[in-house]
């Protein structure tokens, strides 16, 4: 597995929490892409891929065909992207991605953890040479397809050679996940589905291009600094530097 992958898979649970958290998460990505593409899957790709996530996570289609619904009410807020980074403790990066309609609220809480457990908020982009920024598909694997050939024909738009590959035993399916630059996100998802494959889903992810080591105590420091931010409901994804612990 690639070091992209191997990050991911130790860290998804820490960093997205239970189940009911990751449909609210997926709920305001879906109001995000429907205020800005219209509610309509088959015209507005970034909903299309936003709903196959859901469906990968096991989001039961009510409540995606209810999140659709409210985006389009006239009350609903406007949610803003936006990502706060700093040092944690121990001198680990962290990168707090936020969904929020109201930036003052968020910084705030954002800012009382860090101050809680002895870090510094930084300013935006201050810490950004210690992550890579990637897009990522993740989309069934087709029998009839050689990932080698594929790979090399997305070189052009910018995907990273490696690819992982995941075989669920519960939906015995197995799936296929790249990495390519943020800036090619719409290019590669027309081609992989011009390729004719199923429920792409896709995303943005921080991964660390230096792991840090810490011993069981300061992991038990960040961990709860992870938990903490979590509390909050405007917080996504959050992201360090820190070395997964080993099984």
């Amino acid at each position: 597995m690639g070091r992209a992958f191997e990050y991911r898979k130790a860290t998804k649970m820490k960093r997205w929490g239970h189940m009911a958290k990751t449909f609210t998460r997926l709920g305001k990505q879906i109001a995000i892409a429907v205020k800005a593409g219209g509610p309509e899957p088959e015209t507005n790709p970034t909903l299309r891929s936003i709903i196959a996530t859901c469906k990968r996570e096991n989001m039961p289609k009510d409540n995606i065909e209810r999140a659709i619904k409210n985006a389009l009410g006239k009350d609903q807020s406007d949610y803003k992207e936006v990502t706060y980074e700093g040092y944690g403790p121990h001198g680990i990066a962290v990168f707090v991605d936020t969904l929020t309609d109201n930036t003052t609220r968020t910084v705030a809480d954002v800012r009382s953890v860090f101050n809680k457990f002895s870090g510094n908020l930084g300013t935006t982009g201050s810490l950004s040479f210690l992550f890579d920024h990637k897009c990522v598909f993740t989309f069934k694997k087709k029998e009839d397809i050689d990932m080698d050939d594929l790979i090399l024909e997305l070189i052009d738009l910018n995907v990273d050679d490696e690819f992982d590959e995941n075989y669920d035993e519960e939906k015995d399916e197995t799936t296929i996940s790249i990495y390519g630059d943020p800036k090619s996100y719409a290019q590669i998802q027309h081609f992989l589905e011009d390729k004719g494959f199923e429920d792409i889903g896709g995303e943005f992810t921080y991964i660390p291009n230096d792991l840090k080591d810490v011993d069981e105590e300061q992991r038990a420091t960040i961990d709860k600094m992870i938990e903490k931010l979590e509390e909050f409901d405007d917080v996504q994804t959050v992201y360090t530097n820190m070395k997964p612990a080993e099984d």
